[in-house]
């Protein structure tokens, strides 16, 4: 794929720092974002498949700048320090993907409080740092693009396993909006995306979930809202679009039955 700079073209090239790169939806968006001639800030907590990862994406375009950070999310000290460390070795910080994230879980009242709890401390409160952090640079320098991964299970309630972790993605939803509107006439672009089911090392092979595709097919999606810089976006588009409109209006028998 042709870019500006192999183009010639004296055009900034934009960086972005994606949390959770190491595997499933980060991983597959940075080597989309590379593709696209992004610089880039790739943390996670496993580095051996960061390192690995940078070469991969290296050996095509060698052009490019790409840091690799151990990240804990959970580490909201370190989440401050990583972030800041990127920002002074890039100048700039453009874009911010809050990626990081887990589903574990089951039906509160069974004995997996410990469980539920990290999820909700990961999915949420880890988030919470990372746009804390994000926002705190975007405000210094005057500009910045936050972007948070939230869910189509962000529309309702959902039972069982998913049942804090659609919690989270709802707050997620919310937190991002909040900050939109706190933001509003800054340039300072927010935005939230909600994937629908997207095929990664996590997904379940065995009760295969309705209208899953692929990573590649998925992250292409997320970046074209990304870039678009799209409030909120559904993706695919198709059907997720129109299921987050059925979703609020199924009844709980129905939502019990299907979800």
């Amino acid at each position: 794929m042709l870019t500006t700079h192999m183009l010639g073209l004296n055009v900034p090239r934009q960086n972005i720092l994606i949390t959770g790169a190491s595997s499933g939806l980060g991983l597959t968006m940075a080597k989309q974002f590379a593709d696209k001639g992004y610089d880039l800030i790739l943390c996670a907590r496993r580095v051996s498949q960061l390192e690995q990862l940078k070469q991969e994406i290296l050996t095509v375009h060698s052009q490019l700048k790409v840091e690799i950070y151990a990240l804990d999310v959970n580490d909201h000290d370190q989440v401050f320090a990583v972030f800041a460390d990127a920002k002074t070795k890039f100048s700039t910080l453009d874009k911010v993907i809050v990626n990081a994230g887990i589903g574990k879980g089951a039906s509160l009242g069974k004995g997996f409080f410990e469980a539920n709890r990290e999820t909700a401390q990961t999915n949420f409160v880890a988030a919470l740092a990372q746009c804390e952090a994000a926002l705190e640079i975007f405000r210094a320098q005057n500009h910045g693009h936050l972007i948070t991964i939230s869910s189509v299970s962000s529309q309702r309630g959902f039972k069982g396993s998913m049942n804090v972790y659609a919690a989270t993605k709802a707050a997620i939803a919310s937190l991002t909006e909040g900050i939109r509107i706190d933001v509003l006439n800054k340039p300072i672009d927010v935005t939230c995306i909600h994937p629908g089911y997207i095929d990664t090392e996590i997904t379940d092979k065995v009760n295969v979930p309705p209208f899953i595709v692929d990573a590649e097919t998925g992250c292409r999606a997320i970046i074209k809202a990304i870039e678009k810089k799209k409030a909120t976006a559904f993706v695919p588009f198709w059907p997720w679009a129109l299921v987050r409109y059925l979703l609020k209006i199924m009844p709980v028998s129905l939502l019990r039955k299907f979800t």
